[in-house]
């Protein structure tokens, strides 16, 4: 029987790897974010990524914040 995804730790992970990817600490996350005018802090993103407790809505802020256009989700 097939093992069954951890999808949290999945997207949790591929979003710290695009993070990572561009190079983008929490504090320019934040500064990027601003820009679009979604209000988050630091310590609110720090808390949401290590817990993986976001929506999808704040994926996509987060994704369109670092500039990632496109994912390739087969390795997920």
């Amino acid at each position: 029987m097939p093992k069954e995804l951890d999808w949290t730790a999945k997207i949790t992970g591929m979003l710290k790897a695009e993070l990572k990817r561009r190079d983008v600490g929490y504090r320019e996350l934040v500064e990027r974010l601003a820009e679009m005018g979604v209000k988050e802090t630091e310590v609110n993103i720090r808390n949401k990524i290590a817990r993986g407790g976001f929506t999808a809505v704040f994926l996509v802020q987060c994704l369109m914040a670092i500039g990632c256009q496109s994912l390739d989700l087969r390795s997920v």
